[in-house]
């Protein structure tokens, strides 16, 4: 993405150079981890998508899937074909819901527990080799920034906002970029 060079009047320039830093920086972070992922878990057949739904099955247990969708920030027709892999690849399951028995659930299976511990404690071990010549205090820093960011863009998904606008014209009475949705 490229920068933004139009500041509010009100922003000091420090501030706006510090933003554009860190918005580089964001970009390149998740550019490169979406690489990484996608050629480390990849080799265990199966996408990033399916391991970020093994993911959120293993930490938040069995659940609906539009609960799941929501989570992935999916819609439910793609989480569908996510967790129908997952199926047919025997990593996840689909039980009669609990609350509701004319509802379906979905549960990790013990090899999808086991795949996803396989992957996940070798993305860590890339961690511990990143973190390792750095100050405790430094990686806790570090660590705490990236949740907040995570958290302030996870807030604006919530909220029905996506991350930042695709055009100026979007939310505006001007016709909308069709790229907006």
């Amino acid at each position: 993405m490229s920068k933004s060079r139009n500041k509010p009047s009100n922003q000091q320039p420090s501030l706006q150079r510090d933003a554009e830093a860190l918005h580089a920086a964001v970009s390149d972070l998740v550019r490169v981890y979406q690489f990484r992922d996608r050629d480390k878990i990849c080799c265990y057949d199966i996408s990033v998508t399916q391991c970020y739904a093994l993911e959120a099955l293993v930490e938040r247990g069995p659940c609906r899937s539009q609960a799941l969708a929501e989570v992935l920030m999916l819609d439910k027709s793609t989480t569908t074909r996510v967790v129908d892999a997952l199926v047919r690849k025997g990593y996840a399951a689909r039980l009669p819901d609990p609350v509701d028995a004319r509802a379906v659930s979905l549960e990790v299976t013990p090899a999808g527990r086991k795949l996803y511990e396989q992957i996940n404690a070798e993305l860590i071990e890339q961690q511990v080799a990143l973190l390792r010549d750095l100050e405790p205090d430094v990686r806790a820093g570090a660590t705490e920034i990236l949740r907040r960011l995570a958290k302030a863009a996870q807030a604006r998904f919530t909220v029905g906002v996506s991350v930042g606008g695709c055009a100026p014209s979007c939310g505006t009475d001007a016709k909308p970029d069709p790229k907006c949705g």
